[in-house]
């Protein structure tokens, strides 16, 4: 349990394992799993709210996040995963209202972006890990319920004369669905635009023959046929999956020793300096340097900071170690990629890159001495607002490229992170990817990988300038300009989610239509009506 409220607390427990689910039912029985919700309407993770029909938090999304990513390691002989309601009649009435009333405006739009990435990693499974997703709506489906199942492959709703799919957070709530659903409803799914407009201001939502005709579900069934008509399809979706796997690894629990200000794990160092709104982020490649295990820790990280601590506005991205280690594990998987706990870990490494873009964070990759930004971990630095570079006289501080930098841990909108940083000069980011030596301070330089390099005279006070101009500045100015400047080039459908998550979700968030003390999400469930203000703008 964790008050929303300003300032920092105990924080959000992020990790979790199937046997501490409340929320989820998971059962493999290979080549097929089934994740059952049924939520426990008790157990809400903030206290003030009862999570009826079905609706869920994020409590509820971070059981699921964790089934989903345990499938892809622990389970790769699973083929197809239903994901079906637990409750009779009823598959998920969505994100719960009452707790997206009482929560602060920040932990809305976090919310709903850590959702959004949750569906992403089920359409990443069905895309790269051959395990396909079958949403199985066994009753109403409603909101974020209907955006979970637009996240799967494929969508089959119970044809009783009563289950509907709806989108009603505009009629009834003033606001948008948070997780993509607009997006996915024409892009990924591809409703017509007249027909997904009428869908999506119409609060009972669609059910049978015209839920199909109208592309909203793939399929309906009687409820007599149901279960074993979505078991049927499972698995003949994994029949022809052809997808080679091993036998599973067990993930082991991160454990991080947490102090007021520090998250210390194996591999990751997260300090926090409160006083100056910043933090340090470090990756240590010792030795025992795993990628698996420092790119989990990596992301527990990022989470922490979103949900636990919305006053850090600067984090100084650092590493910690040789650089031929990191790259010599990056050739590892590269080489050996067609293996799946190798593509495994390619996709998990991608899947938290993307998350450190998309943080409401401002970056500052800091390459000093000791520093191993190589390959993979120079991707952290690449996904930088600025990088400074420390000009040393012995020549030791440096940066490395590795076969992974040319494009197998791609940005959300599809490009490498090189590529996107020399759109002008796409044959420059080729150069630095098939380059085999280091980079040293006048070498990076050159190559256009660095925003400064400072000599060692000036390198504390010059840094201690930059971080304290840029915490001086408006977070949410910076926020708009740093989404704007990190996503150059084309959009993809997942670019478009978080693009307009970010601008629209969070504008209407913050407006009185929606959240005032007569808006339409505030009164929900009271017999007032909303009032709105009927400017457009």
């Amino acid at each position: 349990m964790k008050d929303m409220g300003p300032g920092r607390s105990a924080g959000f427990a992020l990790e979790t394992h199937p046997s501490q689910y409340r929320h989820w039912r998971l059962q493999v029985e290979p080549p097929l799993a089934t994740l059952t919700l049924a939520v426990s309407e008790d157990s809400p993770v903030v206290l003030g709210y009862k999570l009826k029909l079905n609706s869920y938090d994020l409590g509820v999304d971070l059981e699921l996040a964790d089934a989903v990513t345990r499938l892809r390691f622990e389970h790769p002989e699973v083929r197809s995963v239903i994901i079906t309601g637990g409750l009779d009649r009823v598959f998920c009435a969505g994100a719960n209202i009452h707790m997206l009333a009482t929560s602060a405006h920040a932990f809305k739009v976090n919310f709903c972006k850590f959702t959004n990435e949750t569906r992403l990693a089920i359409e990443d499974a069905c895309a790269h890990s051959g395990q396909h997703y079958i949403a199985a709506c066994n009753g109403t489906t409603a909101g974020g319920g209907y955006e979970l199942a637009l996240a799967c492959e494929e969508i089959y709703l119970v044809d009783d004369g009563n289950s509907a799919v709806s989108l009603p957070e505009v009629p009834l709530l003033g606001v948008l669905p948070g997780t993509g659903g607009l997006t996915r409803l024409v892009d990924k799914r591809k409703v017509r635009r007249d027909l997904a407009d009428v869908f999506s201001t119409l609060a009972e939502g669609v059910k049978g023959k015209r839920a199909v005709e109208w592309r909203l579900v793939d399929g309906v069934l009687p409820r007599s046929r149901f279960q074993d008509g979505v078991r049927e399809r499972a698995r003949a979706l994994a029949k022809n999956e052809t997808k080679p796997t091993g036998p599973g690894i067990v993930l082991g629990p991160l454990a991080p020793e947490v102090t007021a200000n520090a998250v210390r794990y194996r591999h990751v160092t997260l300090e926090l300096k409160p006083e100056e709104r910043t933090a340090e982020l470090t990756v240590h490649a010792g030795a025992d340097y795993s990628p698996l295990r420092a790119f989990r820790e990596f992301d527990d990280a990022l989470l922490r900071l979103r949900f636990n601590d919305d006053e850090i506005g600067l984090v100084i991205l650092k590493t910690r170690g040789d650089l031929e280690t990191v790259r010599r594990m990056d050739r590892e998987l590269y080489d050996n990629c067609a293996d799946w706990l190798a593509n495994e870990t390619l996709l998990l490494m991608a899947r938290t890159l993307r998350r450190l873009d998309l943080t409401a964070r401002s970056l500052f990759a800091v390459v000093d001495e000791g520093s191993c930004f190589a390959g993979s971990l120079l991707e952290i630095a690449l996904a930088a607002d600025r990088i400074y570079m420390l000009r040393d006289q012995k020549g030791s501080v440096r940066m490395a490229s590795s076969p992974l930098n040319g494009g197998r841990l791609p940005m959300t909108h599809g490009p490498s992170r090189l590529q996107v940083r020399f759109l002008a000069e796409p044959a420059r980011a080729e150069e630095i990817v098939n380059e085999s030596q280091p980079f040293d301070t006048d070498a990076a330089e050159e190559a256009g990988l660095v925003t400064a390099s400072v000599d060692e005279i000036d390198w504390e006070d010059g840094l201690r300038v930059a971080v304290e101009e840029r915490a001086s500045l408006s977070p949410d100015a910076l926020t708009g300009m740093e989404a704007n400047l990190r996503f150059a080039g084309a959009e993809t459908q997942d670019s478009k989610v978080f693009g307009r998550l970010s601008a629209w979700q969070n504008w209407i968030f913050s407006r009185p239509n929606a959240t005032g003390e007569r808006g339409a999400l505030t009164l929900y469930g009271k017999p007032e009506r909303p009032r709105f203000n009927w400017r457009r703008t």
